[in-house]
């Protein structure tokens, strides 16, 4: 496997491989770890609480914001993840909260090549069936 060099800027990381640099913004570690952890079952939706008002205003303008209730912190060639989720009534929390952090974990793990050391999970609300 060849060595890797990878170096932090603000905003983005990138990856000095043999074949040449690749450059992948934090935000795109963000949308992976939103996505990931919405594809959980028990997972009703990310909480924004705390968010940026741009991704408020994109929120209300009934655009997707991908990376809404996710914060990462990279840092060499590690990241760690908090995720701020609403849960579905119904569903075990302990259980669901173990599946978002190694859904998580393993997402980013596999599509950056960073190493994940922390997924924190806050679980902000519970929703009820809206039929």
């Amino acid at each position: 496997m060849p060595e890797e060099n990878i170096n932090t800027q603000k905003d983005s990381f990138h990856v000095q491989g043999e074949l040449g640099d690749v450059q992948i913004a934090d935000e795109v570690v963000a949308v992976i770890a939103g996505i990931a952890a919405t594809e959980v079952e028990g997972v009703e939706s990310m909480n924004g609480s705390g968010d940026s008002i741009q991704k408020d205003i994109i929120s209300r303008l009934g655009m997707k914001v991908l990376s809404k209730g996710v914060r990462i912190n990279i840092e060499e060639d590690s990241v760690a993840v908090d995720l701020s989720v609403n849960l579905a009534y119904g569903y075990n929390i302990p259980e669901v909260t173990r599946n978002i952090q190694e859904r998580v974990k393993s997402e980013i793990e596999n599509m950056t090549g960073l190493r994940v050391t922390q997924v924190n999970v806050s679980v902000v609300d519970v929703e009820l069936d809206s039929e």
